[in-house]
């Protein structure tokens, strides 16, 4: 699916979302060393909290969760960095120890 199909599937997510909260798109806009997910990566966050993608799981995709929420209620897009360089100190096998950058932005209706 090309990145126009990608837009328009979004867009009539986005028409066909009842209620106030907007669908939110997350996006890994740029990683650094070793991540879940690379550049590209997107996550679909629906208004009743469905997700579609990922963007890495664990702590850091419920970082991008928590803001993604704020986002819905009508807050301004924004850049998360989701640093998993600390989670190397932790006892979990499974960290990664890089950086992603992640774009959280509503999907609009085309006007």
């Amino acid at each position: 699916m090309s990145a126009a199909d990608d837009l328009l599937f979004l867009r009539s997510v986005a028409r066909s979302a009842p209620g106030s909260r907007r669908p939110v798109l997350a996006t890994i806009v740029s990683t650094k060393g070793s991540t879940p997910r690379k550049a590209g990566s997107k996550m679909l966050v629906a208004p009743d909290g469905r997700l579609t993608g990922t963007v890495g799981g664990g702590c850091g995709e419920g970082e991008v969760l928590e803001v993604a929420a704020r986002v819905a209620q009508g807050a301004p897009a924004c850049i998360v960095r989701v640093d998993l360089t600390e989670d190397l100190l932790t006892w979990s096998p499974a960290v990664c120890g890089g950086i992603m950058e992640i774009l959280v932005e509503p999907v609009e209706e085309e006007e």
